[in-house]
C-alpha cells in the first residue's frame, strides 16, 4: 500500500482496504502496520509503501544502489553532509526510536542550530532509502525513526538475496497482483525499470509462470500470470485512491478502462479540470467516473466537491453511488453528505441523495 500524506478526504493507505472490504476499524490497520510489533515495514517499494516485513531483504539491492548513486555524486547533499549523517546515526544509537521533530530539537540544542529541520529530515530520509534506518511506527501519522538493528529481526538483516533473484520474485508478485499486463506494467508495480525487467519476464515465460497473450487494442505484447482467473461476474462499487494499484500506472488505466487520469493536487486551482483530489469511480468491472471528496470534520459533512462521468458510463448508477457515499460517511464518522453541484454527475447525485435516508 502506497503511503501519502494528503488528508483532505482520507490518507491514501487506508483507502484500498476500504475499497475491497468496506467499512473497517482503521485502528486495526494501524496496529498491523505501524505498531512496535507490526508484521509490516515501510520501504521504498512502488514509492513510499507498506510491505510485509519478511520481504525487506528483497529490497537490499535497491537500497545499496541508492546509496552508491548518492555518494558517488560529489554535488549530492549526502556527499557533502557526512558529518550530519554520522551525527544522526549516533543520535539514533543513543536515543532509540525517535521522531524527526525531536531529533531536530536535539540537533539545535547540541550544535547551536548548526543544522536545521530540513537537514535532519533529508538525512533521515537518505538513511531510510539506504536501509540504515527504518520506521519504528507512526503516531498521528508522524513517523518514528530507528536504526535498522533496533527494529528488524537479525535474521532479516542477515538475509541476503541477490539482485536478480529479488527482481524475479518482485516481478512475479507484480504479475500476480495485476493478473495481466505489459512488461512495463509488471515492472512498474514495484518500480523495477523496464530494461532490466525484459529478460526476467522472458525467464518467467520460459518457466511457465507467465503466458504470452495479446489484448485487443493493445500495441504491446502482454503477459498473463498462470494463476490468474477471469471471474464470471464482478459486482463492485468503489471510489479508488489516486494511488490504488488498479489505477496507479496511468497508461495501464487508459488501456484497460479508456480512463485518462491525472491527480490535480499540484495543479493551480484555475487550471484544474476535475478537482483537487478526485477519486476514480469503479462500477463493476469498469472505471466510469471520478468524484472529488472532502471530509469536512468541523461540520461533520462528507462533501462531494465535484462529480463527473466518463463517456459511455452506464445510466442509473447514482443510487449505487449514493449508497456508497453513505457508507463512506459512516466509516469516516460524519453525519451528512453534501453535493456541491460541480460536474456533469453532480445533479443526478444530488437528486438521488435527496431521496436517500442516511444511516
Amino acid at each position: 500500500m502506497q503511503i501519502d500524506s494528503v488528508n483532505v478526504f482520507e490518507r491514501s493507505h487506508y483507502l484500498p482496504v476500504f475499497a475491497r472490504l468496506g467499512a473497517y476499524d482503521k485502528a486495526l490497520l494501524d496496529r498491523l502496520t505501524f505498531s512496535g510489533r507490526a508484521q509490516y515495514v515501510e520501504t521504498w517499494a512502488h514509492v513510499a509503501s507498506i510491505v510485509p516485513l519478511e520481504t525487506w531483504p528483497l529490497w537490499r539491492w535497491k537500497m545499496r544502489a541508492f546509496k552508491a548513486k548518492h555518494l558517488s555524486d560529489p554535488k549530492h547533499w549526502a556527499s557533502s553532509n557526512g558529518a550530519m549523517l554520522d551525527w544522526l546515526r549516533a543520535e539514533l544509537a543513543s536515543t532509540g526510536p525517535i521522531t524527526a521533530g525531536k531529533i531536530e530539537h536535539d540537533a539545535n540544542k547540541s550544535t547551536g542550530a548548526w543544522w536545521g529541520w530540513s537537514d535532519v529530515k533529508l538525512g533521515l530520509e537518505y538513511l531510510f532509502l539506504w536501509g540504515e534506518v527504518v520506521s519504528a511506527g507512526r503516531k498521528n501519522f508522524e513517523r518514528s525513526y530507528a536504526l535498522t538493528e533496533q527494529v528488524l529481526p537479525q535474521s532479516l538483516i542477515d538475509a541476503e538475496v541477490d539482485e536478480h533473484s529479488a527482481r524475479k520474485q518482485l516481478l512475479t508478485w507484480g504479475a500476480l497482483a495485476h493478473g495481466l499486463g505489459t512488461v512495463s506494467d509488471l515492472a512498474d508495480y514495484y518500480r523495477l525499470g523496464l530494461t532490466p525487467s525484459v529478460p526476467i519476464v522472458q525467464e518467467l515465460v520460459d518457466e511457465g509462470v507467465l503466458l504470452p497473450v495479446s489484448v485487443e487494442g493493445w500495441k504491446k505484447p502482454a503477459y498473463l500470470h498462470h494463476e490468474a482467473r477471469i471471474p464470471r461476474r464482478i459486482e463492485a462499487t468503489a471510489l479508488l485512491s489516486p494511488f490504488d494499484p488498479v489505477v496507479w500506472e496511468r497508461d495501464r488505466a487508459l488501456r484497460l478502462f479508456d480512463f485518462h487520469y491525472r491527480i490535480e493536487i499540484y495543479t493551480p486551482e484555475p487550471k484544474r479540470i476535475y478537482g483537487y483530489y478526485t477519486l476514480p469511480l469503479l462500477i463493476d468491472d469498469n472505471v466510469v467516473g471520478r468524484i472529488d471528496l472532502k471530509s469536512d470534520r468541523q461540520n461533520s459533512t462528507l462533501r462531494v466537491q465535484s462529480a463527473w462521468l466518463e463517456p459511455g458510463a452506464p445510466a442509473g448508477i447514482e443510487g449505487r453511488v449514493v449508497d456508497h457515499l453513505d457508507e463512506i460517511r459512516a466509516w469516516q464518522g460524519l453525519d451528512n453528505v453534501a453535493v456541491a453541484g460541480r460536474g456533469d454527475f453532480s445533479p443526478a447525485l444530488a437528486g438521488a441523495l435527496a431521496h436517500h435516508p442516511l444511516g
